[in-house]
């Protein structure tokens, strides 16, 4: 009996198939990045019965507070930063973003929006070893050597932890009541200028 030979191109198509078939039945080992799930709106965000100027402000108290370095104060804007170095060669930036808005008609109403920026840095080092030309010879090696070390960011991530902005928001109220106490600054009445006394007018002589 004579065996019947199949062609090469079905071979090789029919091990394509099973490989795409093995590879759509596992998916275990792949990292998978979730999508926002844009569900919760109270973990970033507030709301305060009062102006942006005040909600603003009591967000800049509440970071300095806590030794954050602000590096930009507006009215309806604040930014801090504060560094950490949890290890020897581990350096951890932290930056705050509030945004304060107004809600509802009039402006008496905020919302304050804020987002805290965590980036993780580490110590790169490098070092060169300093070597000299001796004539015929060739070039001598010493044990002189100079190192270049320098911080690399590793990894940066927004935190969205409800409880860490829980904390904040807390402390932000306390500072709002304050400002709520001593009430907003007043324009100062400009002092009217101090008139020097005139000479009496000359007595009109007669004629």
């Amino acid at each position: 009996m004579r065996a019947v030979q199949r062609p090469a191109w079905a071979a090789v198509a029919a091990a394509a198939s099973a490989v795409m078939l093995a590879s759509c039945g596992s998916t275990g080992g792949r990292t998978k990045i979730e999508p926002e799930a844009f569900g919760s709106t109270t973990t970033h965000s507030r709301s305060f019965a009062l102006p942006p100027n005040f909600t603003c402000e009591a967000a800049r108290r509440a970071l300095l507070s806590q030794g954050f370095v602000i590096t930009a104060a507006e009215v309806e804007h604040v930014k801090g930063r504060k560094n950490f170095q949890p290890e020897i060669e581990t350096h951890v930036e932290l930056e705050f973003n509030v945004v304060c808005a107004p809600d509802g008609a009039g402006g008496k109403k905020s919302i304050a929006f804020v987002n805290a920026l965590q980036d993780r840095y580490a110590l790169k080092k490098s070092s060169n070893s300093a070597s000299v030309g001796v004539g015929p010879i060739g070039s001598l090696s010493l044990p002189f050597s100079s190192s270049d070390d320098a911080l690399v960011k590793v990894a940066s991530e927004t935190i969205t932890s409800a409880p860490f902005y829980d904390r904040f928001f807390a402390l932000l109220q306390r500072y709002l009541v304050v400002d709520t106490e001593l009430g907003e600054p007043k324009p100062q009445t400009p002092i009217a200028p101090v008139l020097k006394p005139q000479p009496p007018a000359a007595a009109a002589s007669a004629p």
